[in-house]
């Protein structure tokens, strides 16, 4: 028992010494020597952290990547997509396609014509292809600048209004291909034909970049029957590039290419690739996105 009230005294002492005034072994004068340090010390480390974010962010550019030499050429997407990049539907189903049709809605909501007549926000660029648009520096801290219309109407069949299936309903699917959109990105086009394909040598037009569409399989080439495309031109005008970043052009619309399979073979799989081409625009094994893309298309009866 003597031995437990030992260690009770030890332990109590230890808590609060009353003869040296100490506390957990500690003085008052110690315990604030120690306190101080600390702030000192973490004051120090956050100010050499803050200082270090100023400092960087002072050589940020509010419109613009710093840094643009490992951004690659821009990706080729398109609507509606899949996370498996497969098209798939019934024909005699039209719960099946309901969910491309609702993408594609959603997507084409906003290139509506009655949505682009605030002359302050969008202007017109032309109905056939232009040399690129400037408007000032991307670098300059201007007000905001205003973008090129898009007009829905210009996607012809595939505009949804005339066919709210956009084809799904007749096994003519219609998809909508974009540029994605990359600051200060100037696409040029092709200055050659050796890497274009014969049956779009003749469609080159200039200020245009070119889209072509295609089987991955040279035997499905008879099942897919003939390709349409719809759009300012078919491709991509130059007059849309380049784009300066949301705050400085948060209207921007991205130009479209409509494309649309009219004789798929029923109840095959079908695999197609889409490829733009210009000067500038490569294409990379690691990102099948890059540039191209490919797609599977599955009609079944």
């Amino acid at each position: 028992m003597s031995g437990n009230k030992d260690s009770d005294g030890g332990w109590s002492k230890f808590l609060w010494n009353s003869e040296k005034m100490e506390f957990l072994g500690r003085t008052g004068m110690s315990w604030l020597k120690i306190f101080l340090f600390y702030v000192i010390f973490y004051g120090c480390l956050a100010g050499i952290f803050i200082g270090t974010i100023l400092a960087m962010l002072l050589t940020l550019s509010n419109h613009k990547p710093t840094y643009q030499d490992r951004v690659a050429p821009p990706g080729l997407s398109h609507t509606p997509r899949s996370e498996k990049s497969e098209i798939a539907f019934k024909l005699s189903d039209e719960t099946t396609y309901k969910k491309y049709i609702d993408s594609l809605d959603k997507f084409l909501q906003q290139y509506d014509d009655d949505l682009q007549n605030d002359g302050s926000k969008y202007e017109d660029c032309g109905a056939s292809p232009q040399p690129y648009k400037d408007r000032e520096n991307v670098e300059s801290e201007t007000e905001q600048r205003p973008a090129c219309r898009f007009y829905r109407t210009w996607l012809g069949d595939c505009t949804g209004q005339s066919d709210p299936t956009y084809g799904f309903k007749e096994g003519k699917p219609c998809m909508i291909v974009k540029l994605n959109r990359i600051v200060n990105f100037r696409p040029r086009v092709p200055t050659g034909n050796e890497s274009i394909p014969e049956a779009l040598q003749k469609k080159v037009q200039p200020n245009v970049i070119p889209i072509h569409c295609k089987t991955k399989k040279e035997d499905d080439e008879g099942k897919i029957g003939a390709i349409k495309y719809f759009g300012l031109s078919q491709g991509f005008p130059l007059q849309y590039y380049p784009y300066y970043g949301k705050q400085l052009q948060p209207h921007y619309l991205q130009p479209l290419v409509a494309v649309q399979f009219t004789n798929v073979t029923l109840d095959q799989e079908i695999r197609i690739e889409c490829k733009v081409f210009g000067e500038n625009i490569n294409y990379s094994e690691k990102d099948r996105y890059q540039g191209r893309f490919d797609v599977k298309i599955t009609i079944n009866s």
